[in-house]
């Protein structure tokens, strides 16, 4: 099982499901919740920690076992290096310093456009699909809203929620803040796209995964 599918407990996502109705009763807008492991493979931060790594314990050995001898210094960097790739790859967590926040935000961001095109969000009736994104390796979060919404709610207000929801990760309240956000969205939502007779449930209220 991967971190995403037990970043809530059964109760939490139970919980944030009937949130999510709760709005959908009083709005045509459709609220999706989304938790990835992470938003990148982030190849050159493995590269960069494998070398990182790879030169300490290289440089190690060199000066303790081969009297600084840099003919053995050289093969045993890319030694090293090969046998520390698989580590941070099986160890995302070690390469997160490597990363740049830029590089955090841009991957973050694409990978929900992405998402929200994949998962069929973009599918609504009055195109009024909310994304909310969030990304465990990098803590952030990001809210995607269709075309519809843009109309009406600016993207500087989605990113206050997001943050909301991020610092909430941060303090481990990660289910009241996403759930307080959603219920702040549903507000906008209602006040802007009030619920229709004809209106329907066009998307899960399960949390996606990958």
């Amino acid at each position: 099982m991967s971190n995403s599918d037990k970043f809530f407990s059964p109760e939490e996502k139970t919980r944030i499901q009937d949130t999510i109705q709760q709005i959908e009763l009083r709005t045509i807008g459709e609220v999706a919740v989304m938790v990835v492991d992470s938003s990148g493979q982030y190849a050159e931060a493995e590269v960069l920690g494998s070398l990182i790594y790879g030169g300490f314990i290289s440089l190690i050995l060199t000066v303790f076992f081969f009297h600084s001898s840099v003919w053995v210094y050289i093969p045993f960097s890319f030694l090293f290096l090969f046998l520390s790739l698989p580590i941070f790859k099986k160890f995302p967590l070690l390469k997160t310093p490597l990363i740049s926040l830029r590089r955090k935000d841009i991957a973050v961001r694409e990978r929900a456009i992405r998402a929200f095109y994949e998962k069929g969000l973009y599918k609504t009736k009055d195109n009024t699909g909310v994304l909310i994104f969030l990304s465990l390796l990098e803590h952030k979060v990001w809210i995607l809203a269709d075309k519809g919404i843009y109309e009406k709610i600016e993207q500087d207000s989605l990113n206050s929620f997001a943050n909301t929801i991020s610092n909430g990760v941060k303090d481990k309240r990660a289910c009241d803040s996403l759930c307080k956000v959603m219920q702040d969205v549903g507000n906008l939502l209602a006040a802007h796209f009030p619920v229709t007779p004809d209106d329907i449930n066009e998307l899960s209220n399960e949390i996606i995964t990958e």
